[in-house]
């Protein structure tokens, strides 16, 4: 069942809120379009948060989560569709949060192999859904849409420290 649309955002036009959520071409010409929003999402963490800490790592996701799951809902009933996979805008907010604590990831490891397995994780975290992520699915609107992947992100940050420290603690 598709999201209903908030009134205050439908005055906004269809390619404001259909190519925000779809990131234009990414999520709706690209086969396998939540991996190019994923792809996306590295873009941004290396962007805008490589450098920042935790605290501004959290709230820029916050306040990005906010607006995705807005547009997202928006989107959802425009389409008519319930979490359409074209949408992938959710992916691209959620996947900086993969590397939360990353001054202590790169400590150990090069950069380029935090960056691929944090993909990696984040990817079969989000289309597998284990641990419970598929029932977040089920919140209203939107935010069915962000709160998967923001969990799938949170899954991944912590099998990230969790092989770390098990790395550690064998070598």
């Amino acid at each position: 069942m598709a999201a209903k649309s908030f009134r205050w955002l439908r005055f906004l036009p269809d390619v404001l809120v259909l190519g925000s959520a779809t990131l234009g071409p990414l999520g709706r010409r690209l086969p396998a379009a939540g991996t190019w929003g994923s792809l996306a999402g590295l873009l941004a963490y290396a962007v805008f948060f490589r450098g920042a800490g935790a605290g501004a790592l959290l709230a820029g996701t916050a306040l990005a989560a906010v607006v995705a799951a807005l547009l997202c809902g928006e989107a959802e009933a425009r389409l008519g569709r319930s979490d359409p996979g074209c949408v992938v805008l959710d992916e691209v907010i959620a996947l900086p949060l993969c590397f939360l604590g990353w001054s202590e990831l790169v400590a150990t490891h090069p950069a380029w192999q935090v960056l691929l397995a944090g993909f990696a994780l984040f990817r079969f975290y989000d289309v597998l859904k284990p641990l419970g992520l598929r029932r977040l699915e089920d919140l209203p609107g939107g935010w069915g849409v962000v709160a998967d992947d923001l969990g799938a992100a949170l899954a991944t940050a912590v099998t990230l420290h969790v092989a770390n420290w098990a790395w550690l603690a064998l070598r």
